[in-house]
């Protein structure tokens, strides 16, 4: 989702949406832990006679001069005629998918933002919106899912994370400098959609994980990205499912049910000769709800190449 795709909230939500959720990632630098210096994050492989997709898991944001190429990797993306992303974010119009988000998250009659989490939050919701700049009153507006993104670029600012060096970002130029298309999986408004078409309980559950402490949050992440960076898919998929294990909604929302739109594209791509990078949020290329584990559910192979 731009991927606009877990733990005590910024540890239930918020660090996962840099792993998975794109979109959410349009709100954003002391940085946690950094990437080792050789790092290898996982990529497979599926391919045919005539077809190569690479499928690459990503981390959204970043902290800056986090270090995440390879030869393997290098040499994967300069044989790749396209690009393909969760959601395709114009980063030098941000305001484009923020009114995609108006247009879903506008509802009348809402309750105001502070009696949507528990008493013992509002403190934290009060440090949180002060931090964002955006006023009480526009948020009491807005369904609570939207409110909550718009409160994440505090927490990743906290985190240390800078907008331009998440890995989509990064390919995206490189892709566009070498005049190759740079196509998605998802537009904003249908990653959008996910968390608009959430129930309003998980939606005040994403909005108090929002509220977790930055100190406890940035540990947490820094180990995340460690796992990502040196291609440990279990330790990815261990963090996600402890995450997301007590939300099932969230779980089905953010990750079965766009793998499963993606391992239908994945597959329908080995009819068109070419080879194509496919880069996608890492939490949707671990355990086994993963798009690997999709796609040789019905028969197609998939080979670990990195």
């Amino acid at each position: 989702m731009g991927d606009f795709e877990k733990m005590s909230l910024f540890k239930r939500f918020g660090r996962p949406f840099a792993a998975f959720g794109a979109a959410a990632a349009t709100a954003c630098g002391t940085a946690p832990a950094a990437a080792p210096q050789s790092a290898s994050p996982a990529m497979w492989k599926v391919a045919d006679h005539d077809t190569t997709v690479y499928l690459f898991g990503t981390i959204h944001l970043l902290p800056k001069e986090t270090k995440w190429r390879s030869p393997v990797f290098d040499k994967a993306a300069a044989s790749a005629d396209a690009l393909v992303i969760e959601t395709n974010i114009d980063e030098s119009n941000p305001g484009a998918t923020i009114g995609e988000l108006f247009k879903l998250a506008m509802s009348p009659g809402l309750p105001p933002i502070a009696d949507r989490v528990k008493p013992e939050k509002r403190a934290a919701l009060q440090t949180a919106i002060a931090k964002s700049g955006v006023p009480a009153p526009a948020l009491d507006k807005l369904e609570t899912w939207a409110a909550a993104f718009l409160l994440l670029g505090g927490q990743f600012k906290d985190l240390g994370l800078d907008p331009g060096s998440g890995v989509e970002t990064v390919l995206k130029k490189q892709f566009v400098a070498s005049g190759k298309p740079v196509d998605q999986l998802e537009t904003n408004a249908e990653q959008l959609g996910f968390f608009d078409r959430l129930s309003e309980a998980s939606q005040r559950e994403f909005l108090e994980g929002v509220l977790e402490d930055p100190a406890t949050a940035k540990g947490q992440f820094g180990k995340m990205i460690a796992s990502w960076s040196k291609g440990d898919v279990k330790g990815i998929a261990d963090s996600f499912n402890a995450d997301m294990g007590g939300t099932p909604e969230l779980m089905d929302a953010l990750i079965s049910q766009r793998n499963a739109n993606w391992a239908k594209w994945v597959k329908g791509r080995l009819d068109q000769p070419g080879t194509v990078m496919v880069a996608v949020g890492a939490g949707h290329l671990a355990g086994d709800k993963s798009l690997q584990s999709l796609l040789e559910r019905q028969g197609v192979k998939v080979t670990r190449v990195q």
